[in-house]
């Protein structure tokens, strides 16, 4: 996808519209206030610092886990691309196993780093969503809560 050129929004796009859901208690009642602040914090932060460093990037799938990537008998196909955006390619690395990384020539360790951070909150955000409908959902975001205070314990983000 490196060398498509179609108009798309930014991966910060994205990172906006999770922001805006942590921001809105309506929408994400049962989320705890210091919870609420770590989410928020961390979004825009990271998305900054993300957005500054990474640059426009190039066309990215947006979600590229794998339960959006099938095995065919031609290689492999991605579906689900209603959240193609545009950023640098470790926002989209981020999303997939650690071990992927290092398949691809020139990857910034530290920006993926704090890519899979942001994509971390941002995940974290949608299961807060009172519309929510991913099975034991409330219970992924808590851990992943901790997974995210741990990450700013050991100062995995830049500030």
């Amino acid at each position: 996808m490196r060398e498509l050129e179609v108009p798309t929004p930014l991966f910060t796009d994205r990172v906006e519209h999770a922001q805006r859901l942590v921001a809105n208690r309506e929408h994400t009642p049962a989320l705890a206030d210091a919870d609420r602040e770590l989410l928020g914090d961390t979004l825009r932060r990271l998305g900054r610092a993300i957005g500054e460093r990474g640059g426009a990037g190039q066309l990215l799938h947006g979600e590229p886990h794998p339960g959006n990537v099938l095995t065919t008998g031609n290689g492999l196909l991605f579906v689900d691309l209603e959240t193609c955006c545009r950023g640098p390619v470790e926002f989209d690395l981020a999303h997939a196993p650690a071990g992927v990384g290092a398949f691809y020539p020139g990857v910034d360790r530290d920006l993926l780093r704090e890519c899979r951070v942001l994509v971390l909150a941002m995940i974290t955000t949608w299961r807060w969503d009172r519309g929510d409908q991913l099975p034991n959902g409330r219970r992924l975001g808590a851990e992943w809560l901790d997974q995210i205070r741990a990450a700013v314990d050991r100062n995995d983000l830049n500030p």
